[in-house]
């Protein structure tokens, strides 16, 4: 599935198919394209999100983390847009991602709410709705 098709499951439509990589559906929800190599099982029933904004840079990151301050201020919810490449040491090393055979997916049943945001360092937390 393209990125764009993974935004539109949740109601949104992304800014730019080139690099963006966050948006807010009709639901105020905060839908977000995360690398699956940064889900973390943390505790039961539940997989924990954690990255670096700075860990890459350009548009989409700008815009990331101003939806990610816009989601703090509005109690927003979190959707996420499962992101996997072919070449996870590039995306770690913050390369452009765009130029990767990437893959995208998504996982509605999902609800995440945002733990840690230092305008740097975040952490979501995903659990199943009930």
């Amino acid at each position: 599935m393209l990125i764009s098709e993974a935004f539109s499951k949740y109601g949104c439509t992304l800014k730019n198919v080139n690099w963006s990589v966050s948006a807010f559906n009709n639901k105020n929800e905060l839908v977000l394209s995360l690398w699956d190599q940064y889900f973390e099982k943390i505790g039961q029933g539940s997989l924990t999100y954690i990255d670096q904004a700075s860990r890459w840079n350009g548009h989409g990151n700008k815009e990331f983390i101003s939806n990610l301050n816009k989601a703090i201020e509005n109690k927003s919810n979190v959707r996420a847009v499962i992101a996997k490449t072919d070449k996870p040491d590039a995306v770690a090393n913050g390369g452009d991602a765009s130029e990767l055979k990437n893959t995208f997916s998504v996982k509605p049943n999902w609800l995440g709410a945002i733990e840690v945001w230092d305008g740097d360092n975040f952490q979501i937390k995903f659990t199943p709705e009930s």
